[in-house]
C-alpha cells in the first residue's frame, strides 16, 4: 500500500527534474550568445556559432514554407468577394472567383511565391532549388490557371465563335502565361497580379446587370471543351507518376485510325522510368494541379448545377471530386517513396495514381453525359 502512495510522488519527481535539466539547458543555450562569451571563445568561435545559427533558422523557416495551403470553400469565397450581397452571385461568379482565390492563395501562402525566388532558403542564389517541392507544386497550380482562364476567355464568356471576347478576359490569360520563373524585369508575382485585377475587373461588371456585352454562359458544351482539357492533363499526369517505376508500354499513338500517320517514327515498345531526382517534382506538380483543379470543380458544380442536373450528371461530377479529394491526403514520410508496387515501401507516385486516373475515367464518362441529347 506504502509502494502505491509513493508513485505519484516518484512521477512529480521526476518531471521537476525534467523541467529543472530543460530550464538548465535553456540557460546554457542563451549563455552561448552572451557577447562575454563570444569574447571569452575567440572570433572563429563565434563566426561558427553565427553560422550554425543562421543553417538551423533557414532549416526552420524552409519547413514552415514547404506546407501546402489548406483548401477553401468556394461558396464562401464567392460570398466575401461579394460583400455579403448573394444577388450579385449570378452564374460564373462563382467560377471566376474560384480561380482569383486559387492564384491569390499561390501568391500570399507561407513563403510568399516560390518559383522565381534567387535567395536562401528557397534557393542558392539562383544556382541550386533549395526547396522544389512547392516551387513544383506552384507549376501545378499555374497549369490549371492557364487552362481555365483560356477557357473562361475562348468559351465560357462567349455565345459563339464569332462573337466578340471580353476585353479584361483577353487581358487576363496571357497574364497567367507569363514566365513563371521572372525573377526581376518584371517579376513573375506582378504579372500574375495584373491577372488577378483583370478577373476582378470581369466579375464586377458581370455581377452589376449593367454590362449586356459581359457574360458567361453555362452551357454544357462550354463545360465540355474544360473537360476535355482536364482529361488530358490528367491522363498525362497519370502517366508520369506510373513511370516512376521502370515499366514497358506498348506504343498505341496510331491504334484506332488506318489512316494515320505520324512525323517521327518512333519504337514499338517504349521504356518509361521518370529520373530518380524527378520523381519528387511529378509528385508535387500533380498534388499542385488536383488541388486547384478540387476548387475549379466544386465552383463549376454551382455554376452549371441546371445543366448538370438535366443532363443527370451531378453524382458524375461528384464522383470525380471525390476521388481527386483522396490525392490531397497529408504524406507520413518528409520525403517522397518510391519503393515496388508491391513491396515493402510505399510508392507514394503509385498511391496517387491510383485515384487520379479512376477520376479521369469518370472525367470521361461525365463528358459523354453532357454529349447526350
Amino acid at each position: 500500500m506504502a509502494s502505491d502512495e509513493l508513485k505519484p510522488n516518484d512521477w512529480r519527481t521526476r518531471l521537476f527534474a525534467l523541467l529543472d535539466k530543460s530550464k538548465q539547458g535553456l540557460s546554457k543555450l542563451v549563455q552561448l550568445y552572451n557577447p562575454q562569451t563570444w569574447k571569452q571563445k575567440g572570433l572563429l568561435w563565434s563566426i561558427g556559432l553565427a553560422l550554425v545559427t543562421l543553417v538551423v533558422v533557414l532549416f526552420l523557416v524552409g519547413v514552415y514554407w514547404s506546407q501546402e495551403p489548406a483548401e477553401f470553400d468556394v461558396k464562401e469565397a464567392a460570398l466575401e468577394d461579394a460583400g455579403g450581397d448573394k444577388s450579385r452571385i449570378v452564374p460564373g461568379y462563382t467560377t471566376t472567383t474560384t480561380l482569383m482565390r486559387v492564384a491569390r492563395t499561390m501568391l500570399d501562402k507561407p513563403g510568399g511565391y516560390l518559383s522565381n525566388d534567387r535567395m536562401p532558403p528557397s534557393s542558392l542564389f539562383g544556382s541550386v532549388q533549395l526547396l522544389d517541392n512547392i516551387p513544383n507544386w506552384e507549376f501545378g497550380v499555374i497549369v490549371m490557371l492557364r487552362d481555365t482562364s483560356r477557357v473562361l476567355r475562348n468559351d465560357f464568356s462567349r455565345s459563339q465563335s464569332q462573337s466578340i471576347e471580353d476585353e479584361d478576359l483577353a487581358a487576363a490569360e496571357p497574364k497567367f502565361n507569363f514566365d513563371n520563373n521572372s525573377w526581376l524585369f518584371p517579376p513573375t508575382e506582378r504579372e500574375y497580379r495584373k491577372g488577378i485585377n483583370h478577373l476582378q475587373h470581369y466579375v464586377d461588371k458581370l455581377s452589376s446587370g449593367n454590362n449586356p456585352e459581359t457574360q458567361f454562359y453555362t452551357r454544357a458544351d462550354n463545360l465540355n471543351v474544360l473537360l476535355s482539357v482536364i482529361e488530358k492533363r490528367l491522363g498525362s499526369l497519370s502517366q508520369r507518376l506510373n513511370a516512376s517505376v521502370e515499366e514497358l508500354r506498348i506504343n498505341t499513338d496510331l491504334a484506332g485510325d488506318s489512316a494515320a500517320r505520324q512525323a517521327t517514327a518512333s519504337p514499338g515498345v517504349i521504356v518509361a522510368k521518370t529520373p530518380w531526382i524527378q520523381i519528387d517534382d511529378v509528385f508535387y506538380e500533380a498534388r499542385g494541379y488536383v488541388w486547384a483543379l478540387l476548387h475549379v470543380l466544386r465552383a463549376i458544380e454551382v455554376d452549371f448545377e441546371h445543366v448538370l442536373r438535366k443532363k443527370n450528371a451531378v453524382a458524375s461530377l461528384q464522383q470525380v471530386i471525390r476521388l481527386l479529394e483522396h490525392t490531397q491526403q497529408s504524406t507520413s514520410s518528409p520525403m517522397v517513396l518510391n519503393g515496388e508496387p508491391l513491396g515493402w515501401v510505399e510508392n507514394y507516385s503509385k498511391s496517387l495514381v491510383s485515384y487520379i486516373s479512376p477520376a479521369n475515367a469518370a472525367v470521361i464518362d461525365l463528358r459523354n453525359l453532357l454529349a447526350q441529347g
